[in-house]
């Protein structure tokens, strides 16, 4: 069965969704990609992953940098995963660029890492959002621009 429910957060309202004890997604309510089935899904603001969700977004955005203790099962193709896999090793506070992860993982298409990228189904806390441009540019979020704006600025704020 897969739980969701609603949090309001400094940036807008997120909508989550956990299966089998593990986060399987985080949207931020009307952005690209957002899930098609949530009219199946069982609300459960009290199930144990979204309360500790709501304890790591907390720290998040108070300015701290939280744990990764929250169960993470975005599913995916193998590719998108090694992508996802390689945004979580990007530290709080720091950028990269698609060119640089795809030169990590041997593959040619920084373009196609940012497929993998936009696709990423967990924002925040798979953080995409640490990706830019090879010019410096901020670039693409499917969350909208101006979230991956606040969040960069949070965590360092002479990037913006």
């Amino acid at each position: 069965m897969i739980y969701t429910c609603l949090i309001n957060t400094p940036i807008g309202e997120i909508r989550t969704a956990a299966e089998n004890g593990a986060l399987i997604g985080l949207w931020f309510t009307g952005q690209k990609y957002y899930p098609v089935q949530v009219g199946t899904w069982v609300n459960n603001q009290d199930y144990s992953v979204f309360e500790s969700l709501r304890d790591w977004l907390s720290d998040y955005f108070a300015g701290r940098c939280p744990g990764q203790a929250i169960e993470l099962n975005p599913g995916g193709t193998d590719f998108q995963r090694s992508v996802w896999e390689a945004l979580l090793r990007i530290p709080y506070g720091h950028v990269t660029t698609y060119g640089e992860i795809a030169k990590q993982l041997g593959c040619k298409s920084a373009r196609a890492v940012g497929g993998a990228v936009g696709h990423n189904p967990i924002s925040i806390l798979i953080p995409c959002h640490r990706v830019i441009g090879s010019n410096g540019n901020i670039t693409g979020y499917a969350g909208g621009i101006d979230k991956k704006r606040a969040l960069l600025k949070m965590e360092q704020p002479d990037i913006i």
